[in-house]
């Protein structure tokens, strides 16, 4: 695939998204910035609407819809920030859509997604089952798949947060960013690097589930089982023939894996320097930082905070040092 057209499906993302969204701070931490001797920065996607990045992607599709295709409405299956970016966009737009979900979806995210005027339905007992279902549903109604990662209009909305660091600070050097199924990294890359091609990019993966860093060593998208981890918004396999480990192979200079415990470490740092609450899947950033900081030495670094989305129980382990964190 050629990827010279997306920074300018990037900028025109955001344009189409700015009224939707908020363009969010880029906050310099002294006490990182004093670990490493460099400056460093934390763009704070867990300030934006809903909690996380992931409503940039799903304004940016569903506002990219066809009058026909916005008229027979759109599907998605997500227990997670793509689940709620989905539903509060269709909400806000008054638009027709339906989320799927696992019929054990856990109650704490199905009461996130109960706040927002859309159709919920139940099918099948894990993530991947609902998503095929869903799939197979929208083919077969003539409606709009909305995946979460995969997709050259997700990517290009999520590519916005590059856009607003390129707007927000001058000189960057390196960007960290946490990744899953890549399509944050993705677009981060590809606008940074049609401004300055020297950025580096570096992606940010739990060891219990480095499934993008294990398929670009392979050269293919590769199956592995993922154990569980605090950074769950980034856990799991990668979709065949996803865009993104094309974009990652070429776009992504290096990846940086950590294990749980430094994961601990940075929400509890992000909580008790910076007074904020983030999710493992942002946390990944930070804690790659502290763990590789010696490499950053003098230079302008970005860390994205992707969401914040993470249960008062699962918190208070974590800061009272309770080993069964998993929740």
């Amino acid at each position: 695939m050629r990827f010279e057209f997306f920074p300018e499906e990037i900028s025109e993302a955001s344009k189409r998204i700015r009224a939707y969204i908020r363009m969010t701070p880029l906050e310099y931490s002294p006490h990182l910035s004093s670990l490493g001797s460099g400056k460093v920065y934390l763009k704070l996607e867990n300030f934006q609407v809903t909690g996380s990045f992931k409503i940039r992607g799903a304004f940016n599709k569903i506002l990219s819809l066809s009058d026909e295709e916005k008229e027979k409405g759109v599907v998605t299956a997500s227990t997670g920030n793509h689940g709620v970016a989905v539903a509060y966009a269709l909400q806000k737009l008054k638009y027709k859509g339906i989320i799927f979900l696992p019929e054990n979806a856990s109650p704490a995210k199905l009461e996130d997604l109960k706040f927002y005027d859309v159709e919920l339905r139940f099918h099948g007992k894990d993530c991947v089952e609902t998503e095929n279902y869903a799939r197979r549903f929208a083919s077969e109604k003539g409606m709009t798949y909305l995946p979460p990662y995969n997709d050259v209009k997700i990517v290009a909305g999520q590519g916005t947060v590059g856009v607003e660091i390129a707007e927000q600070i001058k000189n960057v050097d390196s960007v960290l960013v946490p990744v899953g199924g890549g399509g944050l990294v993705s677009g981060i890359a590809l606008y940074l690097k049609s401004i300055n091609p020297d950025i580096e990019i570096i992606g940010c993966q739990p060891l219990n589930s480095p499934v993008m860093y294990e398929s670009i060593k392979a050269g293919k998208i590769v199956e592995m089982e993922s154990k569980p981890t605090l950074s769950d918004g980034t856990a799991g396999g990668i979709e065949k023939g996803a865009i993104t480990f094309e974009i990652c192979q070429k776009y992504v200079d290096d990846f940086i894996l950590v294990t749980e415990e430094e994961i601990k470490n940075a929400i509890r740092l992000v909580v008790e320097k910076h007074h904020m609450i983030v999710e493992g899947a942002a946390a990944l950033s930070v804690a790659s930082y502290l763990k590789e900081k010696e490499r950053f030495m003098g230079k302008n670094v970005v860390l994205v905070l992707s969401g914040c989305r993470l249960s008062s129980n699962t918190l208070k382990k974590i800061m009272c040092g309770d080993k069964n964190e998993y929740i």
